[in-house]
């Protein structure tokens, strides 16, 4: 490992980009460069000039050619001819978001959530009976969890079923029209089953969401009786899926249709489970399925990734508007354009470092190697932490994307808008991002609170004059009066050396730790009384929202570090220090108000902070395409013309036609410099 502070400072440092590249990819690199391979295809690609229906069976087909290329079984049984492979499994379905994101979630539907379920809550009969049919896309079927009128509270939903012991049935029913599953990816055509997610009600008590497997269509191809389906329609992306609404009119299946790993109903009605209670039951049987979070934060990632592979070429290319030499300026060599996509960029490689991290726990814990309640409970809150920031970001990416290549980002065939409608049902599929965020905010309070568990009345008050001690420090300027007086003499200077790892890390660290505490206090008032702490949490929840994000941002800096200690060549090292600083900096500038409240910052280095972005950001100007082509995009995974190298060929073009014409003599004179030439 090399320690950059002892690089010597090289003027022009070289990016050994295969190196990068590898560190990005991650540790199921050979899985995605296999992924990337097979998409090359044309087959795979999304061809923009379909309409709905035509792009629905061209996703349909694509399915099937990933069952042929193998491409779905990583993640199921070895006797059932899978790999047993977690972790490649969701890598390689990222990957597909480059061809087309309504293949990678259409696939996603069928061998991820609706195989998924059949695997993850069913028993060997179950996957016996339905997995090899699913794996071969004999079966398409639809996750039938989201309902209309309860969309991320799925322990309220409305559909029912019950048991009939007189015949061995459940009898799946939807009560009322709220209870209608809802934006169902093969509900509308292709589907032939589903799992449903249904109150479990038997011998007459309710015991919570369960999962079952129902039949949609017979032998014939006609929908059976009781099954009702409508067709969403077109939407704002994504139109290559035919989602759709399911509902049930009392549809009777057999008792053994119930996915019961987690709970079973005997032929006399009878219900046991594993797990006793409820609401543990109900958050086991969720965990999962948390892989659709997964693969969302690592395609959300890359189909950032993709964006600026192909603006930041772009804007290494396209010129506009003369520069102190006569030639016209590149789009970024300009500062403002630099301050629009580097940081962004960032931000991205500090995602894909995360997004490995998380990839490797949810492996450890799906693979049996790392399986313990604890270890379930942080792969839940690591999803609902970062799935929010890398789909969020994804948005905000595109859009300034495109608008960064002007008109040219506006037309369809330069990929930027519609990725854009594609991934924006992202930040509200498989969990609203704000709910999530929630989920993790409240995981944060409670790991605040078991601090002081066992506790006795001395120790707590100990804490408590601690806390106070702390925020006065801060509050009284002590700590902001050693930044200005490090900061005399060259504020830039200073701050580059008080603001680097060290420093960033504790900012970042202590906003979190300090806003978990702070609402943690207003809430204690409530006590007992639960009126009361329904209200004070209300009143919190925005400031909850934002704490959980701040956490989200650490860890993602924390991996950033990790990647970037990973690397082995000392100037790669330093221009990824650099880029990493970027993205703590900008994480910084982004909460300056927060930090200069609270004292963490003095005025002289809060002012400062946004002039050293500005100095990483010419810094980082030389390695910009570098950093970019260690994505490791193909011209078959860009397919966008303002990224193939044609405007180059214009721009130089159009320089070669102005030079020769100058040279010859032949050059209309410039009206301007025609009268100063006459005033003297």
């Amino acid at each position: 490992m090399v320690d950059v502070a002892t690089v010597p400072d090289v003027k022009n440092p070289q990016l050994d980009v295969e190196q990068i590249n590898q560190l990005l990819m991650g540790t199921w690199a050979d899985t995605r460069r296999q992924a990337r391979e097979m998409i090359k295809d044309p087959a795979f690609w999304r061809k923009d000039d379909l309409g709905k229906d035509e792009h629905r069976e061209r996703v349909l087909s694509q399915l099937h050619l990933l069952v042929e290329n193998k491409a779905v079984h990583r993640a199921f049984p070895k006797r059932l001819g899978g790999e047993e492979n977690n972790g490649g499994n969701i890598a390689g379905f990222e990957e597909l978001v480059v061809a087309d994101p309504s293949l990678q979630i259409k696939s996603g539907v069928q061998w991820g959530l609706f195989g998924s379920a059949v695997l993850q809550l069913g028993t060997a009969e179950h996957h016996d009976k339905w997995l090899p049919g699913i794996m071969s896309l004999e079966i398409p079927g639809a996750f039938a969890m989201t309902e209309i009128g309860h969309g991320s509270d799925v322990a309220s939903v409305g559909t029912t079923a019950t048991y009939d012991p007189s015949t061995s049935e459940f009898v799946i029913h939807t009560p009322f029209r709220a209870a209608t599953k809802e934006y169902l990816g093969n509900a509308a055509l292709h589907g032939v089953a589903a799992t449903v997610f249904a109150q479990l009600i038997t011998n007459g008590v309710n015991h919570g969401v369960h999962c079952f497997y129902v039949p949609l269509r017979g032998d014939d191809g006609a929908d059976l009786p009781g099954i009702r389906r409508e067709d969403d329609g077109l939407k704002g992306g994504l139109n290559g899926i035919d989602n759709g609404r399911l509902s049930f009119d009392h549809v009777r299946i057999p008792r053994t249709n119930l996915l019961n790993r987690y709970g079973d109903v005997a032929p006399d009605g009878t219900y046991t489970s594993p797990i006793d209670s409820p609401g543990r039951r109900f958050f086991t049987m969720l965990g999962t399925l948390v892989q659709g979070r997964v693969s969302l934060d690592g395609a959300a990632s890359w189909a950032s990734a993709l964006g600026l592979k192909i603006a930041i070429t772009y804007a290494t290319e396209r010129r506009q508007f003369g520069g102190a030499d006569g030639q016209e300026v590149v789009l970024l060599d300009y500062g403002k354009h630099q301050r629009r996509l580097l940081p962004r960029l960032a931000t991205t490689y500090a995602q894909i470092f995360a997004h490995d991290e998380f990839l490797q726990k949810f492996d450890g814990v799906f693979s049996g190697r790392t399986d313990t309640p604890d270890d379930r409970e942080d792969l839940e809150t690591l999803a609902a932490a970062l799935k929010p920031l890398s789909t969020w970001h994804a948005l905000d990416t595109l859009q300034e994307a495109r608008e960064a290549c002007g008109g040219a980002g506006f037309m369809f065939e330069n990929r930027l808008v519609g990725l854009r409608a594609d991934l924006d049902i992202y930040v509200t599929f498989e969990g609203d991002n704000n709910v999530l965020l929630q989920l993790v905010g409240k995981r944060l309070l409670t790991d605040y609170a078991a601090q002081f568990k066992g506790k006795d009345a001395a120790a707590l008050a100990k804490f408590a004059v601690g806390q106070t001690a702390g925020k006065v420090f801060h509050g009284a300027g002590l700590r902001q009066l050693g930044q200005a007086v490090a900061d005399l003499g060259s504020t830039a200077r200073a701050v580059e050396n008080g603001l680097r790892e060290e420093q960033q890390h504790e900012l970042l660290t202590g906003r979190v730790q300090q806003m978990i505490a702070d609402i943690a206090g207003r809430l204690r008032a409530a006590g007992k009384d639960k009126e009361l702490g329904a209200r004070l949490f209300n009143e919190n929840q925005a400031e909850l929202i934002e704490a959980a994000r701040a956490h989200g941002e650490l860890l993602q800096w924390e991996a950033f570090t990790d990647g970037v200690n990973r690397a082995t060549d000392a100037e790669t090292k330093k221009v990824l220090t650099w880029l990493r600083d970027l993205f703590g900096l900008q994480l910084i500038e982004k909460h300056l108000a927060w930090y200069l409240i609270n004292g963490r910052l003095s005025t002289q280095r809060a002012a400062a902070v946004s002039s050293y972005i500005d100095r990483l950001c010419a810094r980082l100007r030389p390695h910009a395409l570098d950093l970019v082509d260690a994505f490791g995009y193909e011209q078959e995974h860009l397919r966008a013309p303002i990224a193939s190298g044609a405007e180059k060929a214009r721009q130089d073009e159009a320089r070669a036609y102005y030079a020769e014409l100058t040279a010859s003599g032949n050059a209309p004179i410039n009206e301007k410099a025609l009268k100063a030439a006459k005033k003297r």
